[in-house]
C-alpha cells in the first residue's frame, strides 16, 4: 500500500503540476473553475480532469493507507487482548 502512495505522489507531483512556470498548469484550471469557467471549452475541462486524476489518485491511496492501518491497529489490539485472557 506504501508503494502505491508513493506512485500516486509521483504522479502528482509531475504530471499533475505540469508545466510548472509560470503557476502549475492544474492551478490555474482550478482557479478558471472557481472563478466562474467562462469560456472554458470541453478541451478545458478535459485538461483539467487529466491533471486533476493524480491527485483524487493520490487522495484515494491517502484514504485507503490510513483506513488500513487503522484496522491493522484494532486488530492487533484485539489481538493482544485475547492472548491476554
Amino acid at each position: 500500500m506504501k508503494r502505491n502512495v508513493l506512485n500516486a505522489l509521483g504522479a502528482s507531483l509531475t504530471l499533475g503540476l505540469m508545466p510548472f512556470f509560470p503557476e502549475p498548469h492544474v492551478v490555474g484550471k482550478v482557479r478558471w473553475v472557481m472563478g466562474g469557467a467562462n469560456g472554458m471549452s470541453a478541451m478545458d475541462y478535459g485538461d483539467l480532469l487529466m491533471h486533476g486524476a493524480p491527485w483524487v489518485w493520490l487522495a484515494g491511496a491517502l484514504v485507503l493507507w490510513a483506513v488500513e492501518s487503522v484496522r491493522g491497529r484494532r486488530q492487533s489490539s484485539s489481538d493482544a487482548d485475547v492472548s491476554r485472557r
